[in-house]
């Protein structure tokens, strides 16, 4: 389904909280004090022109400008815009308030999430039902599900589905909306370094939501190993990697002795018939510990938090590393996944002996506290210093960022312990942040292009799930990377002839009036453009969008309006691409083909094709 299809949108009041006037009124609220002041001398030794520093910093520490962004960054200076936007608590930011206020369910704490909207309540109730019939063995033979059922499951999974619907509708509305840029670009890029799969349960979304907004949000700029920590006691985390079902093998001690277990266990197989004399937490708490049992380690977590989340794949530890980091996490689980989701220790299936990881002993019998030194131990290694500093350089620099860059990056993060703002501090304000080698270094994922194109055009807030559909159709589906590996931050990962032909069709249906919250005539240049000669408004538009730098042959595509990828969408083959980009290639859809009826026309075409431009979908 084309773009096209996702009209009509809705704007809501807070769009009004997002225009000029109260983001001006917002900056004159900043707090200043103790920020360094504009350094004439240093601005001036940088590679980068004056101007291209104040695009750089908008094009990478904020997802691209807002009408009037350029001359407020000029004003304040660009070293100072980067000191405030390291201490977003200085900046109020209404806007993005009033955006966060209008999801209900972001707010909620999790319980009353899983509560209020029951991600398989038919199914638990049934399953409940069929035990105390006939005990835990009976349960797949004993359930029955009625046409009723059916109906009340399909409603209850509608109602739960609201949750993710606001989780990805935020996600674009607060990165467009907030004045806090930069703390919105280190969230997308944390949320992808510890990414998380919705598609895992039917519960995932609801873990998202205290997720991104406990664990994430608050340490993007804090220190790592506690975020580290928040993480590693997330029920997203702990039940995307399946650490939660992790137990000690039946051969090693746990915190509690072996016959007392097999007693519990025996004691609730003679008893099952009984079980509805039980509360629904006793019932789940049982059968949890007995199915517990029977699964042995999973090592899924330890290997990421190595891999993905610490060391890096070159770190130097070993699969013994991650056996023995595996047996250490046993029984880092959660109470009642469906009802309560809290984390929870489980002395009865944690692994007590004795284990080594990289090196180092940790002795028999230390339970919990030996997995909160684990942490300590993968987050204060020199390795995660550099994997740390490297990911970050490639974010804000270049796909291969300089070696002495995260060398010194490497170095703050040591010296610091892990101080995440000192760390960014470091890379944004570095001489090759400034070089002429990183300017339009960095090719823009989808959530960058789309929100950044709302940004540009002065778009108002949409605060329905389009704006996200859109982001997911050009390849990159909110929380929907099912690997733990997260989505690309390298080029390579984003650019082939299908992508080009997407992000070219999303700028034309954005011209065309067909992308939630977008009307081109608010957009202030519009009116000034509007009246003159075709080559006065290719002027403006390549001012106003792409920083006033262009090449000459694409220059010639906005004079002409005949770009070479559209003649290619038009008589190519697509059937050799996916479907979801060949349908694209084809078109947008009714009323926005290429050169056709309906294809926006003079400045429209202008502004479409410079939102599909090399220049803009580059950052």
């Amino acid at each position: 389904m084309g773009l096209s299809r996702l009209i009509p949108y809705v704007l809501v009041s807070c769009a009004t909280a997002c225009a000029g006037a109260a983001t001006s009124s917002a900056r004159s609220e900043m707090d200043l004090r103790g920020l360094p002041s504009a350094d004439v001398t240093r601005a001036a030794a940088r590679e980068q022109t004056a101007d291209q520093q104040v695009l750089q910093v908008l094009n990478r520490l904020a997802f691209g400008s807002r009408p009037g962004d350029v001359q407020a960054v000029r004003t304040m200076g660009v070293d100072r815009w980067i000191a405030l936007q390291l201490e977003p608590a200085r900046i109020p930011d209404p806007a993005g308030d009033s955006v966060a206020g209008h999801y209900r369910t972001l707010s909620l704490p999790l319980p009353t999430l899983l509560e209020e909207y029951p991600p398989n309540p038919v199914l638990r109730r049934l399953a409940r039902q069929a035990m105390a019939g006939g005990g835990a063995g009976m349960m797949r033979d004993s359930i029955r599900i009625s046409r009723e059922d059916s109906l009340e499951y399909a409603m209850m999974r509608r109602r739960s589905q609201v949750i993710g619907q606001e989780l990805v509708s935020a996600r674009v509305a607060r990165a467009v909306a907030s004045d806090r840029q930069l703390q919105e670009v280190l969230t997308d890029f944390w949320l992808n370094h510890f990414n998380v799969f919705a598609g895992k349960s039917a519960s995932m979304r609801h873990y998202l939501v205290p997720f991104e907004r406990d664990v994430i949000r608050p340490n993007v700029l804090g220190n790592f190993r506690t975020m580290l920590g928040a993480v590693a006691h997330s029920p997203a985390m702990l039940f995307y990697l399946d650490n939660w079902q992790s137990t000690a093998d039946s051969t090693r001690a746990t915190m509690v002795p072996q016959r007392m277990v097999r007693a519990a266990q025996r004691r609730y197989a003679q008893r099952a018939p009984q079980l509805s004399g039980l509360s629904s937490a006793q019932r789940d708490t049982l059968l949890a510990r007995v199915q517990q049992r029977r699964r042995g380690v999973n090592e899924n977590y330890a290997r990421e938090l190595m891999e993905l989340h610490t060391l890096g794949v070159d770190g130097g530890y070993t699969q013994q590393d991650v056996s023995e980091a595996a047996r250490i996490l046993t029984g880092w689980s959660l109470q009642q996944p469906n009802e309560l989701a809290a984390f929870r220790f489980n002395p009865a299936v944690h692994d007590a002996e004795a284990k080594q990881v990289l090196g180092t002993t940790f002795p028999a019998g230390q339970g919990v506290a030996e997995g909160e030194r684990l942490l300590d131990l993968l987050a204060r290694h020199p390795a995660t210093a550099t994997f740390i500093a490297t990911k970050l350089a490639q974010r804000f620099v270049s796909d291969t960022p300089p070696a002495a860059l995260v060398e010194r990056a490497a170095a703050t993060f040591r010296r610091t312990d892990g101080d995440l703002r000192e760390v960014v501090r470091t890379i944004v304000t570095s001489d090759e942040f400034f070089a002429a080698a990183a300017w339009r270094a960095k090719v823009k994922s989808p959530f960058e292009v789309v929100v950044s194109a709302l940004r540009a055009v002065d778009a108002g807030i949409d605060t329905t799930p389009r704006s996200a559909a859109i982001v997911a159709r050009l390849g990159q589906g909110l929380y929907q990377h099912q690997a733990p590996n997260g989505w690309p931050e390298t080029g390579d990962g984003w650019i082939n002839t299908g992508a080009i032909l997407n992000r070219i069709n999303f700028g034309m249906a954005l011209a065309s009036g067909n992308v939630p919250g977008v009307m081109l005539r608010r957009w202030p240049l519009y009116a000034e453009l509007e009246t003159l000669p075709r080559e006065q408004q290719v002027d403006g538009v390549v001012r106003g969008l792409l920083g006033g730098d262009v090449s000459a042959d694409m220059r010639a595509i906005l004079l002409s309006g005949d770009h070479p990828m559209m003649e290619r969408a038009r008589t190519q083959d697509t059937s050799v691409l996916p479907d979801r980009q060949a349908s694209m290639a084809r078109g947008m859809g009714p009323g926005v083909r290429f050169n056709g009826a309906g294809a926006p026309q003079g400045l429209a075409q202008i502004v479409g094709l410079a939102i599909g431009s090399p220049e803009f979908q580059r950052r």
